[in-house]
């Protein structure tokens, strides 16, 4: 559990060794989670469960808008992680302004169920929970472990829901938080667990607490790619894994390289000592690996924008199977680990530990055509498929032949996100090309009245 002060040393320490971020975010220990629980029969003290949880814990955060602040003086947007199955209890802060909003006793002390098909809840949910907080600086929420759809099990028996009964309480906290988050003219955000089909519309995804094996990650590339049938584009994973497993640099390395072209890198892990994410965790070649990768990603950001765009406006995803393109091609069926990255690149992550040569091996099918290697410049001929071997360092990610990828340049100690000042083209031989860039603020919705550029 991160105190601020530490929390703020370890951002000291990623700007000293030039690794830019852009979000922050804090996991459940923001609130009190250890509840007293009145105990008979001299049992000693308990704890009520403290998933739920709406009252920062001052101990680990004295100043907490004062901590916001500063990470908002980095140029980092900050997110608070939320179970809100609980409902709102008696040793919350907010709990007597809740029972006031929903005619509830507060002398009894009887907790406010989580009654999310009851519009005055609602209501209460945003007003008195979630909007101050917005205001102190929280730029968006984590909605986690809300899963199920059992009414009475969540609200208490007896209790009737005032709406559709067949409304599961995760799909509705995305809907509802994604409206709410519009209401002064911001663009929308919300990070969520998945709530079923459909639930694509509103969250960026949490694929949940994987555990750290080949097993895993060897799964996740396809898992990515074949989500994109459903619509659903936005998946973020717990790259580097989440729990359990095993404590291996080299894996943790190609991990972060699949992060890194995924749609969303996010470095997430269990409260171990063998388990943190930062790169000099590592040994000295997986460490200088992984802050290359990091850094790579912040200066892909330019492409994985107009990317972004390109899926807003017209449903095509950043990460989608190579047999989307060619749907009559036998061979596109038969690398589920390789995937186009956006329109320009073909991404085939290592997925397979290194042989005694320091090679690792992958499985890479090229289309007809020309293609280059980014990371060797290698230029292969298409219309194969190709068993390659890489070092540590390196993953199959090919250009297709007159490929445009725009970058921004690294700027040491800089968060900057668009509207780069210095600019890098890696251009692809082999055929004509060309790539719009998209640009607009990134916080508002006014480029929905053109106020955007296209380059």
């Amino acid at each position: 559990r991160y105190t601020e002060e530490a929390y703020m040393e370890l951002m000291n320490r990623f700007e000293a060794e030039k690794l830019p971020f852009a979000v922050a975010v804090i996991d459940m220990d923001w609130h009190i989670t250890q509840i007293p629980e009145e105990c008979k029969n001299g049992e000693g003290r308990r704890f009520e469960n403290g998933w739920t949880g709406y009252t920062w814990n001052r101990e680990l955060f004295p100043d907490y808008k004062g901590f916001i602040r500063q990470l908002h003086q980095r140029g980092l947007h900050t997110a608070l992680n939320l179970h809100p199955s609980s409902g709102v209890r008696k040793h919350e802060k907010q709990c007597p302004a809740m029972a006031a909003r929903l005619g509830v006793d507060p002398a009894t002390e009887t907790p406010i169920p989580f009654d999310w098909l009851n519009p005055d809840f609602l209501a209460a949910y945003f007003e008195e929970l979630h909007f101050p907080y917005e205001a102190d600086g929280i730029d968006f929420w984590w909605m986690d472990w809300q899963q199920g759809s059992d009414y009475a099990a969540i609200t208490g028996d007896g209790r009737k829901p005032q709406g559709p009964t067949g409304i599961t309480p995760l799909w509705m906290l995305n809907h509802m938080h994604y409206l709410a988050a519009q209401r002064n003219g911001q663009r929308p955000m919300i990070f969520s667990r998945f709530a079923g089909l459909g639930s694509q519309r509103y969250p960026i995804g949490f694929s949940g607490d994987t555990y750290i094996t080949w097993e895993s990650l060897r799964f996740q590339p396809y898992f990515t790619a074949t989500a994109s049938n459903i619509g659903y584009s936005w998946w973020s994973h717990d790259i580097g894994g989440h729990m359990g497993g095993v404590r291996d640099d080299e894996l943790t390395a190609r991990w972060i390289q699949l992060g890194v072209f995924s749609p969303i890198f996010r470095l997430h892990s269990s409260d171990s000592p063998f388990l943190g994410r930062e790169p000099w965790n590592y040994n000295r070649r997986a460490q200088l690996i992984i802050e290359d990768m990091m850094r790579l990603r912040h200066k892909l950001f330019p492409y994985l924008y107009t990317m972004c765009r390109r899926n807003a406006e017209e449903l095509v995803p950043l990460v989608r199977p190579m047999y989307h393109t060619h749907p009559e091609c036998a061979e596109a069926y038969t690398v589920p680990n390789q995937y186009w990255f956006g329109s320009q690149l073909v991404a085939a992550p290592i997925t397979e530990k290194a042989d005694g040569s320091d090679l690792a091996q992958g499985e890479l099918w090229l289309p007809e055509g020309v293609w280059t290697d980014f990371f060797t410049g290698t230029v292969y001929k298409g219309g194969q498929k190709l068993r390659v071997y890489r070092p540590m360092e390196e993953m199959p990610l090919m250009m297709k032949a007159g490929a445009i990828v725009p970058m921004q340049a690294h700027v040491p100690g800089s968060r900057r996100l668009g509207g780069a000042e210095q600019m890098e083209l890696h251009i692809a031989p082999g055929g004509n090309g060309e790539f719009l860039l998209y640009e607009d603020d990134g916080e508002t919705l006014r480029h929905r009245q053109g106020e955007y550029s296209q380059t």
